[in-house]
């Protein structure tokens, strides 16, 4: 904790040169996509894509869940979905996995998580039913591990797909929907191919 305390003393300083370009940031901001992660530590968007402050508006979730629409529910990730298209009209949404993903591994096997109910429970609007009864065409496990968090991606898209916001950007035009997958190991990213569910990389 201490070389964070140390570093976020020593921001203003790293920064002195570039003062005019973080006033331009104070008075609004204008990202180019809207990036949904994982809370994973070994994560880091901006790392990744090179993005300066103000290029990318983030959501991190445990497994980058994105649960589907309901009307009358309250969600963070909702919320933050509905202010980057409605207010910051984002015109690029990336759902991004990772290898080693904590959460898609609590799909795989309940008994990993199961001292953390919380963590339970939301595991449950990823889309996927665990258990021995989970049928192949909605299975997480089907594949090698990384087939698996790939399936996982898809199937965060599809639950942005039930959002209004987002529906009526993508009948427009107005948005566009990428699925990544990030293997911490070599820092290799891999998209979705956009004719098919194949990943390869970007």
């Amino acid at each position: 904790m201490q070389s964070l305390v140390e570093n976020a003393r020593r921001f203003p300083a790293r920064i002195a040169g570039r003062q005019d370009a973080y006033a331009a940031l104070a008075r609004g901001q204008r990202p180019q996509a809207l990036f949904i992660t994982c809370s994973d530590s070994r994560v880091i968007p901006s790392l990744i894509t090179g993005a300066e402050p103000g290029d990318v508006f983030e959501v991190r979730t445990a497994g980058n869940i994105v649960p589907p629409w309901q009307p009358q529910a309250a969600c963070a990730v909702g919320g933050s979905l509905e202010f980057a298209l409605e207010a910051l009209e984002v015109p690029d949404i990336v759902v991004c996995g990772h290898s080693h993903c904590g959460a898609v591994q609590g799909l795989l096997r309940e008994q990993d998580v199961r001292s953390m109910p919380l963590v339970r429970d939301w595991l449950t609007r990823a889309g996927h039913r665990t258990g021995r009864d989970t049928p192949a065409e909605t299975s997480p496990t089907d594949g090698e591990p990384a087939t698996a968090v790939q399936r996982h991606v898809l199937t965060q898209l599809n639950h942005l797909r039930t959002y209004p916001c987002v529906t009526r950007r993508l009948e427009t035009g107005r948005l566009r929907l990428h699925a990544w997958y990030y293997t911490v190991e070599t820092g290799e990213v891999l998209a979705r191919e956009p004719d098919g569910d194949t990943f390869r990389p970007l």
